[in-house]
Formats: structure tokens, sequence, C-alpha cells
């Protein structure tokens, strides 16, 4: 088995497209109005609209209301991400400055317009990278 893509729903998929294109550098593939695709080497962040989940399940979703799930992003630098994240149109609400972690990872956590957390974080010690070698 293979995770391949994490599917988040919203009632903006233009606004949250756009936000995620300035937060990662990807551009977005759109093969609908309304469901998009950004395409990282690792994994896929698919964003869709809440009317596509009536083709999968009427009222399986609410949008806007994750207080669970973190969407992770590894970056070669934390520090230097948090003052590029700042500068943009669509800085985000940040939740924790950039911090260093008991399990060795530096991470900066802010959300996303929708209230979706977003941890961008770089590995600082060798058991840190060794975590994350395949």
């Amino acid at each position: 088995m293979q995770l391949v893509s994490v599917r988040v729903i919203t009632n903006d998929v233009t606004r949250l497209v756009e936000f995620y294109e300035q937060v990662t550098g990807l551009d977005a593939r759109r093969p609908a109005e309304q469901f998009a695709e950004l395409v990282g080497p690792s994994c896929t962040l698919a964003i869709g609209s809440a009317e596509t989940m009536a083709l999968f399940s009427a009222g399986a979703d609410v949008p806007e209301s994750n207080r669970t799930a973190i969407l992770e992003f590894l970056v070669e630098d934390v520090d230097r991400e948090h003052e590029r994240l700042m500068s943009l149109a669509v800085a985000p609400e940040v939740v924790q400055e950039p911090t260093t972690m008991p399990w060795g990872n530096r991470s900066l956590l802010f959300r996303d317009p929708d209230g979706n957390l977003v941890n961008f974080f770089t590995p600082l010690t060798d058991e840190a990278r060794a975590r994350l070698a395949r």
C-alpha cells in the first residue's frame, strides 16, 4: 500500500489553491473547477470543493472544521521559510514560531485560510533525519 495524496475539502477551492501555491511554490493542476492537485515529489495535496463530496457520500464532510490533522512539509530551513511566508500576500496565521522539538525537528506551525494546521519542519539531528529515510 502507498499513500499518494491527502485531500482537503473546502468551500473555496480557488482561495485555498492560491494559498498553497504561494506557500509551497508548486503550481496546481486543475482538471475541474471543483478540484485541484499540487503534486510534490513525495505526495499530492488535493483540494476539492464541498460539492464533490456528494459524488462519494452526501454530508460526509464538514469543510473548514478540521482540528486534528496536520499537513506536514519537509523544508530545507524552517527559519528561512518563516521569513518568506511572513512576506507573502497570503501570510498565514502562525500558531507556533519556529521551535526545536524534543524529537529533533525544527518546526513552524501555521493555519491555512480554512483553519487547517500546516507544519513546515526540518530535521536537525541524525535520528530525526534517519526517521525520514526511505
